[in-house]
């Protein structure tokens, strides 16, 4: 849908017009059911796999004395609050806008992203603390059980991951609960190393070694979810979209002679805005022209939310045309 108003009195004068792409017939309104239907079920499958997993490794961890074991439940605990998280993002997604929240809710889904990269953070520091801990005060551990336990959180979170795999794509949301259970696996793989190791070495100061290194791991592979999210949540440009590129696509365009006042950022983990003013001296060039500037940037750069302000370029100078003025 395209909305077009023209001649607004705004303060510098020009005219005006408006280009303004809604989700009806784009490709960004799937964003949206991943909140109900299949992703829905998966999310709930998911975060009920997830706390059952944490009550089994909390009751064998504490008998088999593990602290890789326990670690795990925790780190699994934090994973199926911000699978919780996630999934009340997604629906919040889709809530209609309001006369104070005109844009809906759809920031959720970033925000969420960055709560869960974190709570993984200081779910894993958690983790790291504890195994710091064993080493100076270790504890005999059952290796067997915690083999047995940890090669079941291994099937569990490799089947809760599988089952929001289709999404983590195109959704920042769903890549970071997906991160996590990823994430979730290769620490109770690391636990059956670790128990397997007890059990034939008797070496107890292995199992808080092995803590020690799947912390690194989980803090290097979730740093760059972090940094993407904080990025999203401060308006920065999407890392798939290229703001050079989109600024040569719009000064290409025909009757165009300048851009100014050009922002990119994130809606939402799926769907990407865009406001930019364009001098046409020519004048307004119609509703039809401003159509094709909405389908093409879907399409090139998947930008499905642009605004276009049209200017004369006259006497009158922009207020907002100075690239250090927003």
């Amino acid at each position: 849908m395209v909305h077009n108003h023209a001649g607004h009195d705004h303060s510098h004068g020009h005219d005006h017009g408006h280009a303004h792409a809604h989700g009806h017939t784009h490709s960004h309104a799937h964003g949206h059911t991943h909140a109900g239907g299949s992703f829905g079920t998966a999310f709930g499958l998911a975060t009920l796999i997830n706390f059952t997993l944490v009550a089994a490794e909390v009751i064998y961890g504490l008998s088999a004395h593990s602290v890789a074991l326990l670690a795990d439940a925790g780190h699994n605990f934090g994973d199926g609050l911000g699978l919780l998280m996630a999934w009340g993002a997604a629906v919040l997604g889709r809530a209609l806008p309001t006369e104070r929240f005109t844009y809906g809710f759809r920031s959720a889904s970033i925000h969420a992203a960055l709560i869960n990269a974190v709570l993984l953070l200081v779910a894993t520091g958690a983790i790291a603390l504890e195994a710091v801990r064993r080493l100076g005060e270790p504890h005999p551990v059952g290796g067997a059980t915690v083999m047995i336990v940890a090669a079941g959180a291994i099937v569990a979170n490799a089947l809760a991951a599988w089952l929001l795999m289709s999404g983590r794509k195109d959704d920042l949301n769903i890549r970071a609960a997906f991160a996590h259970l990823v994430a979730d696996a290769a620490v109770s793989a690391g636990v059956v190393v670790a128990g397997a190791a007890i059990l034939f070495t008797g070496w107890t100061w292995i199992d808080p070694v092995v803590s020690l290194a799947i912390s690194a791991v989980i803090v290097w592979g979730t740093w760059s979810l972090l940094a993407e999210s904080v990025r999203l949540a401060m308006d920065a440009v999407p890392n798939e979209i290229r703001p050079a590129e989109v600024r040569q696509f719009l000064e290409t365009l025909p009757g165009v002679t300048g851009v100014h006042d050009l922002h990119i950022w994130a809606m939402s983990t799926t769907e990407n805005a865009l406001t930019a003013h364009l001098v046409m001296p020519a004048g307004h060039p119609g509703d039809a022209f401003l159509v094709e500037i909405c389908e093409r940037l879907e399409f090139r750069f998947k930008i499905n939310h642009p605004t276009v302000q049209i200017e004369m370029g006259d006497a009158t100078p922009c207020m907002l045309e100075p690239a250090t003025r927003v």
